[in-house]
């Protein structure tokens, strides 16, 4: 008897129905309270998306129609989300970290009709700029109970009569994910169905997944590539989120949850790897013994090395099996000691304009500095007419992953979008002769020294960070005879070094000489392969760093080039002044 195929799913509308027959009762989202974890099956946050579509319906939310949450990721945010994609409307997510003047501008640019809000401070600050928002017809409190336009409320009202979902064609707008960008507008990114089960083809062909697979949701879900992997890729696999109840928790969270999946920032990953490292005394000849499995020849050596790799997995909760580790780049010592550990990390290069997977690099297949091959269904050409440096080009992306658009940007969209469908992405890359892409930076961020000499500054401003004691830098040298650098000091990690070392810093890191030197010496290190009018030729080391709360970082924590060069002008004269 010849076997049947699964139904596949065109849409996520039909991706979460799909998976509430197939995974009824495997748990889908954990939360915690009271110190202990509680989980909602498949069937019952299926049950849950079905009452707020019909919720939604009766305020009047019609296909095409914009609802907008601002909130943390919560099991609301997910059966808000889905509901709206069940009634052909644009789902648009909001980050808790932007400025109430954010969030009135991007409420306004994309007409949102109705808005739910996480938080008591949410709700008020909607209030005030109501006004401002003329589609917007209802506010919905996600946590009181009690007034009228609450969350409880709309889900109450959505019991009896059912609205059938739709099942949008994949050329729908699922979702409006507005980019921050280094400077200027935010920009509204219309990503259809089609798009982003196109890059969720992607993803699901790079992991292996198991009927207990789990995940622990700490990056915010409003950022498109989390979403797709933390989120909507679970819902396709029958696995388990449990939702991050706080930052700093997260590591206890780990080891309570056991996850075999987990999407997070370097920076996680990094203080596992300095952590060990400590315990060693900070010895690195033995973190390398532990990555290639050589024998020191002392008794025990072997066994020494499994307990540390199993240290590593027990920091994890002790069943982690893949990784993906979102914005910038891993040291290659830190994948290798992971890997070592049976953890599979993945990496890549991606934009929200092509719902966020361009390439991917796993285990096998990756090389040193790069991001990877470009992925299935996806082709990239590069535009070597655009810019100044030698061997790079502009990236250029094709595939059914490629927005629809911006929204009510037609000017930007068409400098973005290509008449043969091709996506500009703004990023400089070139390719080994195996297919794997290195990035270059960005097109706007090259510069031209006075000799003539072009710049990229991403790709050595990422080699630097590579330094446990530099948190961020940023190289400048436009029109000057020379490159120089501003450092941001991570505080912690220096202040460890001082401690190690016997010396004694003062209050302000920035004026102490020590830090000055030890910055200048990483600097010296982790740039010797650069070429010589690369090489930052002074520095300044920072008493305050580079925040998304003080402007100089966008939400995706990428530096604001303009406005950290008009802030620091002084600062960046003075090392000029020192260097002639």
């Amino acid at each position: 008897m010849e076997r049947q195929a699964s139904p596949r799913a065109h849409n996520l509308v039909e991706l979460l129905q799909l998976s509430c027959r197939r995974y009824a009762d495997r748990p889908l989202l954990g939360t915690r309270r009271g110190g202990q974890w509680h989980w909602l099956s498949y069937r019952e946050v299926g049950q849950l998306v079905d009452r707020a579509r019909a919720g939604l319906a009766r305020l009047g939310v019609r296909p095409g129609d914009r609802v907008a949450i601002i909130g943390d990721n919560s099991v609301e945010w997910m059966v808000a989300a889905y509901a709206v994609y069940g009634l052909e409307a644009t789902f648009v997510a909001l980050h808790m970290a932007q400025t109430p003047q954010e969030w009135e501008f991007i409420l306004r640019d994309c007409g949102a009709r109705v808005v739910i809000a996480a938080s008591d401070a949410v709700h008020r600050a909607l209030q005030q700029m109501r006004g401002a928002l003329p589609e917007l017809a209802h506010i919905v409190h996600l946590k009181s109970s009690k007034m009228a336009g609450s969350w409880h409320a709309l889900i109450a009202t959505g019991t009896a009569p059912p609205v059938p979902a739709s099942s949008p064609e994949r050329e729908v707008i699922a979702t409006f994910v507005y980019t921050p960008g280094t400077s200027g507008i935010p920009k509204g990114v219309r990503l259809s169905h089609g798009n982003l089960m196109a890059s969720l083809d992607v993803a699901s062909a790079v992991f292996t997944f198991a009927s207990d697979d789990r995940s622990v949701a700490s990056l915010p879900w409003a950022h498109i590539f989390v979403q797709l992997c933390d989120l909507h890729l679970m819902v396709a696999k029958g696995g388990s989120i449990a939702l991050n109840d706080e930052p700093k928790r997260l590591f206890l969270n780990l080891i309570e949850v056991k996850p075999t999946f987990l999407v997070a920032v370097p920076r996680i990953f990094e203080r596992v790897y300095h952590a060990v490292k400590n315990e060693l005394g900070g010895r690195a000849d033995f973190v390398a013994e532990a990555v290639h499995g050589k024998r020191s020849g002392a008794a025990g050596a072997d066994s020494t090395r499994q307990m540390l790799l199993q240290t590593i997995r027990d920091r994890f909760g002790g069943r982690l099996r893949n990784a993906v580790c979102g914005s910038t780049s891993l040291a290659s010592e830190v994948i290798d000691l992971l890997e070592s550990a049976g953890i599979s990390l993945v990496e890549g290069y991606g934009l929200t304009e092509a719902a966020a997977i361009v390439t991917t690099s796993t285990l096998g297949q990756r090389r040193r500095g790069s991001v990877g091959r470009v992925a299935r269904g996806v082709r990239v050409a590069l535009d070597t007419t655009v810019g100044g440096v030698e061997g790079l080009g502009e990236i250029v992306v094709y595939g059914p992953c490629v927005m629809a658009g911006y929204h009510d940007r037609t000017d930007d969209e068409k400098r973005a979008l290509m008449p043969d469908g091709g996506l500009r992405t703004g990023d400089l890359g070139r390719f080994d002769e195996d297919g794997f892409l290195y990035l270059g930076g960005r097109v706007k961020d090259q510069y031209q020294l006075a000799t003539g000499t072009y710049v990229a500054p991403g790709p050595l401003e990422d080699t630097l960070k590579g330094s446990p004691y530099i948190a961020n830098v940023m190289i400048y040298g436009d029109g000057r005879p020379h490159s120089v650098a501003l450092v941001m000091p991570n505080a912690p990690s220096i202040r460890n070094w001082a401690d190690d070392h016997g010396i004694k810093l003062g209050d302000d890191l920035a004026t102490d000489e020590a830090v000055r030197q030890l910055i200048a010496a990483e600097i010296e290190r982790l740039g010797s392969e650069f070429r010589d009018f690369e090489r930052p030729r002074a520095i300044a080391v920072l008493g305050h760093g580079f925040t998304v709360a003080n402007g100089l970082l966008t939400p995706t924590l990428r530096i604001r080039r303009h406005e950290i060069v008009t802030r620091h002008h002084a600062t960046l004269e003075s090392l000029y002044a020192g260097t002639r």
